[in-house]
């Protein structure tokens, strides 16, 4: 698993965040502000970043900018924005940025686009002599980002079985956790047709505790009888 940095002002997206992909078996680094990044950055070199665009001391586009031009650049970073534009997304990657999430956060993109950063592409030959050598980013040639299609809000949604689902991170986190277990729990229950046993297995949970969760959460089974049992 990797070791990520989530940079947010905000407590609660910090909270959430780190629970989300820690659950994924990631181990995660915290910071508030781009001093806090910037320390962590001096002291390792995190697998991947997730960096906040407004921030009190240094916005996120000009700290991705500094990594850049002294060499720092060395991982992937993913911004995430509230208030972003298409201008803004454009820019961030224009200076090294990989992907750009839009706030509210949906849940499904922000685990694909974790994953896709975090794969590693294949070492690419050197160019024929005489051609030039080209990466994403100029100022950091040490690390050359895959093309994700990842740029919203002109991105299209992920086939799947239940279609995404966006979260208010700016919210209390207990309500936010409901909010991500409800989705997780219909997303594995419209995977399974139904079939509390099989969703039981998938997510670890003893079959009655998982049917009390699920009353719990507010999770419509009326359309998934059939696999229901006590």
């Amino acid at each position: 698993m990797a070791t990520i940095l989530v940079v947010d002002d905000e407590l609660g997206i910090r909270a959430l965040l780190s629970e989300i992909l820690s659950d994924e078996g990631h181990t995660i680094e915290l910071a508030e502000n781009a001093a806090q990044a910037r320390a962590v950055r001096e002291r390792m070199r995190p697998d991947l970043v997730l960096l906040d665009i407004w921030m009190p001391d240094v916005d996120g586009i000009t700290l991705l900018k500094e990594w850049g031009s002294t060499g720092l650049l060395t991982m992937p970073v993913i911004m995430m924005s509230g208030h972003g534009t298409i201008d803004t997304a454009v820019e961030a990657t224009k200076v090294g940025a990989i992907a750009f999430l839009e706030k509210p956060i949906t849940l499904q993109k922000l685990l694909r686009a974790v994953e896709q950063s975090l794969v590693k592409t294949a070492p690419r030959p050197p160019p024929p002599p005489g051609l030039p050598s080209y990466t994403r980013n100029d100022m950091s040639p040490q690390y050359t980002a895959p093309n994700l299609g990842l740029l919203p809000p002109t991105s299209q949604p992920a086939a799947g079985l239940v279609s995404e689902q966006s979260f208010e991170l700016d919210r209390p986190l207990r309500e936010a956790r409901d909010a991500f277990e409800k989705s997780y729990f219909e997303f594995h229950l419209a995977k399974e047709n139904g079939s509390m046993t099989r969703v039981a297995e998938k997510t670890g949970l003893e079959r009655t505790h998982l049917y009390r969760k699920l009353k719990q959460l507010g999770v419509d089974l009326s359309r998934n009888k059939r696999g229901i049992g006590i």
